[in-house]
């Protein structure tokens, strides 16, 4: 018998029946968009919660001295007691393409009072200009403006000027140690306030100019705790922090590069956690889907034992006639895809380009340290799509396998009997 086209007669047989091929297909893309939907949301998700924890303050990448972390003592500056020219470091650092900026800070804790009421917390000393490229947080204020250099202003958390009951206009008197061992302690106007969301952050955050801070603690203008680093796009800080530690020198200056992942390893397992959750959603939709699969074909290979029995009869192979009924899964298959992308793309692209807020349905949510405004926003993962649509396929021809293999072991003269 000559050889046929059997993904050919596999199309053509989708004609058949055409009610049960709509419904086959429309169920298979409906598991597609399902899956696909699922995992750019997951991956929105995520993406927001790694831009919101590392975007908010924390910059995806920071650089101490080496010994600065985890006790981030007040005498651990890069450089050391001699500190650092800094400027030169940033400018090294913003000649990396991935970096979007960089800005100096320096920390020390200390107690805020105003009147009767005193809170403890970490006094932070910014560059205000660069630190509203890299963070967020003090870009915009909840009211007033960033501090002046040389003014002795200084910008606090909104619950911090509550439990204060300080406002903006207000002075508060800071106290801490110096670096030499002194009691540090001065006056300060309140230029503004900000608010992040994060509560523990903003009852106990006091910002001023990096350079007020430095006189406060009789620190050297050298001498500074961190450098903050935005790179462009957070998925490639590792990378970019290799690069960084290599340019700068950073083991021959005893300084340590770190990317968000080693700065935050919860966040960072949280994310490898989501991802991995992608597989479940393609494993679990299309186990559902390869039923429907199934189904459809051994009422389609039942039908059709007649048909089989004649092709067996005038030479067919049965490898041919498992060929025929997989190359009619294989087409259903296709059928789907298309449907599933023509039906699921377009929204999607809306969804990546403008997110749906859904705050009024669930409100800002705190999760490892960061604050997440659920929202429906959309996350290309190609790999993730790709597998998904092979997964279509492959449990198409999985699925009819079995049916399949039925239709080639019909006995040809029992059949065409009527036995």
């Amino acid at each position: 018998m000559q050889r046929a086209p059997w993904w050919r007669i596999g199309w053509r047989n989708l004609g058949r029946n055409r009610r049960r091929t709509v419904l086959t297909a429309m169920g298979l893309a409906v598991g597609y968009c399902s899956v696909v939907f699922m995992v750019g949301w997951a991956g929105g998700i995520t993406a927001e919660l790694v831009e919101n924890a590392t975007g908010l303050v924390s910059g995806q990448i920071e650089i101490h001295d080496a010994g600065y972390r985890p006790d981030r003592s007040l005498y651990d500056t890069i450089g050391g007691r001699d500190g650092a020219d800094f400027e030169s470091l940033l400018a090294t650092i913003t000649r990396d393409s991935a970096v979007v900026a960089a800005a100096p800070r320096v920390f020390a804790g200390g107690l805020v009072s105003s009147g009767e009421a005193t809170s403890a917390g970490i006094l932070m000393g910014v560059a205000p200009r660069r630190e509203t490229v890299v963070s967020r947080f003090l870009d915009p204020l909840v009211s007033g403006r960033l501090p002046e250099p040389g003014a002795n202003e200084v910008v606090i958390g909104e619950e911090m000027a509550r439990q204060l009951g300080v406002a903006e206009g207000g002075e508060v008197v800071v106290v801490g140690s110096a670096a030499d061992g002194s009691m540090a302690n001065d006056l300060y106007t309140v230029a503004g306030m900000f608010r992040t969301g994060l509560a523990e952050f903003d009852a106990a955050t006091l910002v001023m100019p990096i350079g007020d801070l430095q006189t406060l603690l009789v620190l050297d203008p050298a001498r500074i705790h961190e450098i903050a680093v935005a790179t462009g796009d957070p998925a490639t800080a590792t990378t970019t922090a290799a690069r960084l530690a290599g340019a700068l020198g950073a083991e021959a200056r005893g300084l340590d590069v770190a990317p968000w992942p080693e700065l935050n390893p919860v966040l960072s397992e949280y994310v490898s956690l989501a991802d991995s959750m992608y597989w479940i959603f393609i494993v679990i939709i299309f186990a559902v889907a390869s039923f429907g699969i199934a189904n459809t074909m051994l009422m389609a290979t039942f039908e059709r034992r007649r048909e089989f029995a004649v092709l067996l009869a005038l030479g067919a192979t049965p490898a041919s006639v498992v060929a025929s009924v997989l190359g009619e899964a294989v087409a259903i298959g296709a059928v789907s895809v298309a449907v599933g992308a023509a039906l699921i793309l377009p929204p999607m692209a809306w969804l990546h380009a403008a997110p749906l807020n859904l705050d009024w349905l669930y409100g800002n949510v705190t999760l490892q340290g960061a604050l997440l405004t659920p929202s429906l926003r959309i996350e290309p993962n190609i790999p993730a799509w790709t597998w998904a649509t092979v997964g279509l396929v492959l449990t198409a021809l999985l699925a009819a396998l079995y049916p399949a293999v039925r239709a080639a072991r019909v006995p040809p003269a029992d059949t065409l009997s009527g036995v």
